[in-house]
């Protein structure tokens, strides 16, 4: 069983408690739906790290992926655990269910990841994850396990830092809304500073690039990984593998590890929606997505609330285009496309979710 101290779970567990196997390959198994959410993490978001920079020819893929993968990796073993120990305080069933339910969250939360990827379209995979792990609890409650609306830490905003679902959410809902403002005004300083264009810009405005998209893959790395880490925390601690909810150094590198992969793999159908689908990007509207992303993503990173990098660089695009008062050149049927997918994110993921628990529970 589980007791609550504020937003922290402490398992109790008998002394002397025999290693039980299944309850271990359990474990292992939801570690590994932990990495795999990790892994299409990277299909979506990391991607959006590079997008700008391969879209406009600032570097080559393979240029661009070897950069974000070093810096994806710094920023997920460098930069605390703030956002790992938010995601980690979702949820809260009794200790012989979390493993069945956290695991069902991931599997609901990469099913909808490899859904969207698959259909080019970017979402949130914070989103899915928060609906993944709510949904799990909710109908494992309902169902006699333990758990239930009770279960799920809606939370809010303690001072600047989010707490459970709401905080989430408004960590969510207001990052995209300033990732447009920021280069939407960044923009304008940018071509501001920059009137009289000539070639000569050109090669200093794309080796800013290279920068600004490393400081977007760190910051990306500091963010989205760890959400795995946090859910790979909570089995550590409900499996008895771990006391506290501080994450070992073997879970960051493979979350980073696996989120960085996923860049590699998976994440070009991405890069084409957010590099060239929304708007037409030259290079200086390029750094000002990236700057203004790195901004918001970093900055939300110290304070421990999980933001989509998927969102906020879409945004930021958008942000870029109607800076640049080109509001008819922006494809608004794929930013309506993107805004059904963010919509469905939550009650898709945890559909998912709840599909992969009734599997889990008949075996």
């Amino acid at each position: 069983m589980f007791t609550r101290d504020s937003s922290w779970i402490r398992p109790i567990r008998p002394p002397g408690d025999a290693v039980d196997t299944a309850v271990f390959s359990a474990v292992v198994i939801a570690i590994g739906f932990a990495l795999s959410f990790a892994l299409t993490n990277g299909f979506h978001d990391a991607s959006n790290a590079i997008a700008t920079l391969v879209a406009t020819r600032g570097a080559t893929p393979a240029q661009a992926v070897l950069l974000s993968s070093v810096f994806n990796m710094a920023g997920a073993i460098l930069l605390g655990t703030a956002v790992a120990d938010t995601i980690g305080g979702i949820v809260t069933v009794p200790q012989g269910q979390m493993v069945a339910v956290v695991g069902s969250g991931l599997a609901g939360a990469t099913a909808w990841n490899l859904l969207t990827w698959w259909l080019g379209l970017p979402s949130s995979s914070g989103h899915a994850l928060v609906g993944g792990l709510a949904g799990a609890a909710v109908v494992n409650g309902m169902l006699g396990g333990g758990g239930g609306l009770e279960s799920v830490n809606w939370g809010g905003v303690a001072g600047w830092h989010p707490t459970g679902v709401i905080g989430v959410l408004v960590a969510l809902l207001i990052s995209p809304l300033a990732g447009f403002a920021v280069a939407l005004v960044g923009v304008r300083v940018l071509r501001g500073a920059a009137r009289r264009w000539t070639d000569r810009w050109t090669t200093p405005v794309r080796g800013a690039g290279w920068v600004a998209a490393a400081g977007l893959s760190f910051s990306h790395g500091a963010n989205d990984a760890q959400k795995a880490m946090g859910v790979i925390a909570v089995l550590l601690l409900a499996s008895g593998r771990s006391d506290t909810m501080a994450v070992p150094l073997w879970v960051k590198v493979l979350s980073g590890a696996a989120l960085t992969l996923g860049t590699a793999l998976g994440g070009w159908r991405i890069v084409k929606t957010i590099g060239r689908r929304i708007f037409s990007l030259t290079p200086i509207d390029s750094l000002s997505s990236q700057v203004s992303s790195t901004a918001v993503i970093l900055s939300a990173s110290l304070l421990g609330a999980p933001v989509s990098t998927t969102q906020v660089v879409a945004s930021s695009v958008v942000g870029v285009g109607a800076g640049r008062r080109r509001w008819r050149h922006v494809r608004w049927r794929i930013v309506r496309e993107m805004g059904v997918a963010w919509l469905a994110t939550i009650p898709g993921a945890a559909a998912l979710a709840v599909g992969v628990l009734l599997g889990w529970r008949m075996l």
